[in-house]
């Protein structure tokens, strides 16, 4: 574990605002990017492309584009690449891709811990620094991991926001993103084992998956509620499926019956949170997830970490950063939204 040894309060972290990408055609004619400035920083290669989950996909829209403020800053050179779904195997191409064009550093968000394996060592191999942020791959084939915040930290919140919700009693399931994916997978263990020591009157009756495809997380949702009929909550830990699951249920019979809460981001939930449909739901800021990361991919290009345990780097706006066990980097603690709050944010 490492600590945020300069922490901004919450309120301004989550206030960044977001700059508008530049898109462009990279690599193969399938991939989509944006570009800023130019290569810089004397022998340093600040050529940084970022690689979510998939494009298209809010949450990575709002955390690429604070990586971008951040390679602006430090007069890099931003991309963004990424498939159309959520896979291990369409990630492969677009790293393999980036090795060839011998990039600096390559941010990823993992649909897999090992799947890329190959890939991320070939692409180290040729001297390419790579960030997990989000979702992370086995330490051996990255640098640095971003962390969003500790895994117990998410599972905790939505655990005991969902219990407050239906009255630490009844029927509740959860609608993760990707069976593989390494972040869902972690915080839903976690909850499990947070809802067996501490809440023995809720029971989880099931866990389905919406690849983090919106339409699929709609139909899963309403797959759900057929299927369980008794059933009091929804907890989602995936932006694409609290949304969706919000969109279902905000015109269905179970409004105001079935709670729903998870991770989403304000911009998504707001109507949502308005009208009743959701009380509350967590998330970290996504922009400054992606701005640390581009500030940790320049400090791993620069030398000054290697991602050893007690390496410190500065990322700009941010303050002063510990690396701690395994290569990882903590961002900082979720945050609550609610009507209450929800106004004050645009992201």
């Amino acid at each position: 574990m490492l600590f945020h040894t300069k922490r901004k309060t919450l309120a301004r972290a989550l206030s960044l605002t977001a700059a508008a990408v530049a898109l462009a055609v990279v690599a193969t004619g399938c991939s989509s990017g944006g570009t800023t400035g130019a290569k810089s920083g004397g022998d340093h290669n600040y050529k940084i492309t970022f690689l979510p989950k998939n494009l298209g996909n809010a949450y990575f829209d709002t955390s690429d584009k604070g990586g971008e403020k951040a390679i602006k800053e430090f007069k890099g050179t931003y991309a963004e690449v990424g498939p159309a779904t959520a896979t291990a195997d369409a990630q492969v191409s677009y790293i393999n891709t980036l090795t060839q064009q011998q990039v600096g550093a390559i941010v990823l968000s993992a649909n897999d811990p090992t799947a890329l394996g190959s890939a991320l060592t070939q692409a180290k191999q040729a001297g390419v620094k790579i960030v997990t942020f989000d979702s992370d791959t086995d330490a051996k084939y990255r640098d640095i991991f971003i962390n969003q915040a500790t895994a117990e930290g998410i599972a905790k919140i939505q655990v005991d926001l969902i219990t407050k919700e239906i009255g630490d009693a009844g029927d509740i399931a959860i609608l993760s993103a990707s069976a593989n994916a390494t972040n869902q997978n972690a915080w839903i263990d976690l909850m499990k084992k947070d809802l067996a020591a501490n809440h023995p009157s809720v029971k989880l009756v099931d866990t389905v998956y919406g690849n983090d495809d919106d339409q699929t997380s709609f139909d899963k949702t309403a797959a759900l509620l057929s299927t369980h009929p008794n059933l009091k909550g929804i907890v989602s830990p995936t932006t694409v499926g609290i949304a969706a699951a919000a969109r279902y249920l905000s015109t269905s019979a179970f409004k105001g019956k079935v709670a729903l809460t998870g991770l989403g981001t304000p911009n998504q939930m707001r109507d949502y949170v308005n009208d009743g449909t959701v009380t509350a739901f967590a998330l970290w800021n996504p922009a400054d997830l992606g701005y640390l990361a581009s500030y940790a991919a320049k400090a791993l290009i620069d030398g000054t970490i290697t991602g050893k345990k007690g390496d410190t780097f500065k990322a700009g706006s941010l303050g002063s950063f510990t690396v701690g066990d395994k290569g990882t980097v903590l961002l900082g603690d979720p945050y609550t939204f609610t009507k209450d709050n929800i106004s004050k944010f645009n992201f």
